[in-house]
């Protein structure tokens, strides 16, 4: 697996509507969340119609992200597991695939850490401080896996994760995300049954989604926005109940 090597980037932090913070990638000319709420609009997208909606269901949660950017869905995803008990019920592995990281002196910019209590603070600190391609265990039962390259460079044992977040730069910015090749890739690493969720609504998203053999359902999309993207590995004679 090769790393990419990193470009030069510069990163504007800005405040979006709901008074969380996002970034503005120069390097990209966009940014990691949508204006009307970063915090928000994370939450609806991949808690509340992701982890949440797939917990029920399954055992353990093995997650796959595409774009750690500023961790905020690794520490939503914690405080979801977390709960009101502050103990994890089902264990979750955590892989998330990160081409350009974002440097620690930008992330202590944002003010995530402001809006949770101090045991949350310190796991979002620590996600980005851990070490890439190792397992790290930020609280039990709860591993993360910081992986620096590309998704076309990632490989993973088969059938090894259930959920999938999606969470790259937009189709206009980075269309070779957003390609049925990159989703053929992802599709022996994913169990039967296994659910991609995303912000993004594309036409053509979904089109390549559905040539590889996902299942794809329309989802309201978060602040007013029509759609989001739900999908399921779906195989012969398996059903999506979700």
């Amino acid at each position: 697996m090769n790393k990419v090597s990193e470009p030069a980037n510069v990163f504007d932090v800005l405040m979006t509507k709901d008074g969380s913070h996002t970034l503005m990638s120069r390097q990209f000319d966009d940014s990691y969340h949508a204006h009307n709420g970063a915090l928000s609009e994370s939450k609806h997208v991949y808690i509340d119609a992701g982890y949440q909606a797939l917990l029920p269901h399954v055992a353990y949660i093995g997650i796959l992200e595409l774009g750690f950017g500023t961790g905020m869905n690794a520490a939503l995803t914690l405080q979801a597991a977390l709960g009101s008990e502050h103990s994890i019920k089902k264990p979750i592995h955590y892989t998330s695939i990160e081409a350009y990281p974002v440097p620690i002196e930008v992330i202590v910019q944002l003010n995530y850490v402001e809006q949770w209590g101090e045991a949350l603070q310190d796991c979002f600190l620590r996600m980005h401080m851990a070490p890439w391609g190792q397992d790290v265990e930020i609280v039990p039962g709860f591993i993360l896996h910081k992986v620096h390259c590309k998704l076309a460079d990632f490989s993973a044992d088969n059938r090894a994760f259930n959920l999938v977040y999606y969470d790259g730069f937009a189709p206009s910015k980075q269309p070779e995300l957003w390609s049925a090749d990159n989703f053929t890739h992802l599709w022996p690493m994913l169990e039967d049954e296994a659910m991609l969720v995303s912000y993004c609504a594309n036409g053509q998203f979904k089109r390549n989604l559905k040539a590889v053999g996902f299942t794809v359902k329309p989802y309201p999309g978060a602040l007013g926005r029509r759609e989001m993207t739900r999908a399921w590995k779906t195989v012969p004679h398996t059903s999506v109940t979700l």
